[in-house]
């Protein structure tokens, strides 16, 4: 089971029907992806997501969505050992999501999709990041979007 936990920060408030879709869509992805834990999305405008671009990945305008990675254990971090029952007591908090809507509404009118279109497509998009898909190569990328389009699919959202 995915907890999801949802902020929504902006102006345009997204429909009682389209907050439900980000979780179908997320409950659809930790199915086929087999994980369960916590995950926090937060919509944002274009401004607050051109300060998270530019503060965390150096990149002076807005995105469509980032994601936040509680999990993952890099180079120089600190490692906190504890025991395993303590652990098992900890909800598995996978990490953050971060939306702009109003570049998903952007983007929803360029690709000629709807905006719930592009909502799962960003929600699932940032959920397999935070399962450490990513796109870097041609392999990474053939296999993130076949995923996605995969999960999409299974609720309905298609092209």
């Amino acid at each position: 089971m995915l907890t999801i936990d949802i902020i929504d920060e902006q102006d345009h408030k997204l429909t009682d029907q389209q907050l439900q879709l980000l979780h179908t869509c997320l409950q659809a992805a930790a199915e086929a992806e087999a994980v369960s834990g916590e995950v926090v999305v937060t919509l944002v405008d274009n401004q607050r997501m051109r300060e998270l671009n530019l503060q965390y990945r150096g990149i002076d305008r807005p995105t469509d969505v980032l994601s936040f990675a509680m999990n993952e254990t890099g180079e120089g971090e600190l490692e906190i050992r504890m025991d395993e029952e303590a652990l098992d007591d900890l909800p598995n908090m996978l990490g953050d999501i971060v939306i702009s809507v109003p570049q998903a509404l952007a983007q929803a009118e360029e690709y000629g999709h709807s905006l719930e279109r592009e909502l799962g497509f960003l929600a699932v998009h940032g959920f397999l990041h935070l399962l450490g898909y990513d796109h870097q190569t041609a392999a990474e990328e053939a296999e993130m979007f076949s995923r996605q389009e995969q999960i999409l699919q299974s609720v309905g959202l298609t092209r």
